[in-house]
Order: structure tokens, then sequence, then C-alpha cells
């Protein structure tokens, strides 16, 4: 049986730098999983932007912050191979 889709989402906003190189650590890694990933624009939402603002960007897996600012691809790897076992 094929494993449950996971839900990743990247926080972010234009002209982050750091952003950027989370995406296309995100879009490397992800196709090796069932993983559909969500990019949300935290300046399109108040709340999201009161509660963020620089501290960008945010990586969440399905509703769960795993990182903030950096992600690596081999932790990334990691964390989401131990998580399917988990799960």
């Amino acid at each position: 049986m094929p494993s449950k889709e996971i839900v990743v989402e990247i926080l972010t906003k234009d002209k982050c730098c750091l952003c950027e190189y989370a995406k296309e650590i995100l879009e490397v890694v992800l196709p090796d999983y069932n993983a559909e990933l969500n990019e949300i624009n935290i300046a399109n939402d108040d709340k999201l932007m009161a509660l963020y603002g620089e501290k960008i960007p945010v990586i969440r897996v399905d509703g769960e912050e795993w990182f903030k600012f950096k992600v690596s691809e081999p932790v990334l790897r990691k964390r989401l191979d131990d998580y399917i076992k988990d799960n």
C-alpha cells in the first residue's frame, strides 16, 4: 500500500534568498517522496506576517514546523525517512 501523501509547506515572501535556496532543496528532495509542496507567501496573510515577519523560510510538514531559516538536503531526507517509518 502506498504511503499517505505528505503535505510540505514553505512559508516565504518575495525577495528572500534563503527562501529561494530552501525551495531549490525541496524541489530536489520531494520528488523522491509521496509529497505535495505548497508555497505560502506570508505577505498575503496579515496573521502569518505578524507571526513570522523576517523569520523565514519556514518549512512545515503535515502542519508541524520542521525548519526555520535553513534546511539541508541530508537532514530533510533523514527526517522524512523517519517520519514515514513512524506514520
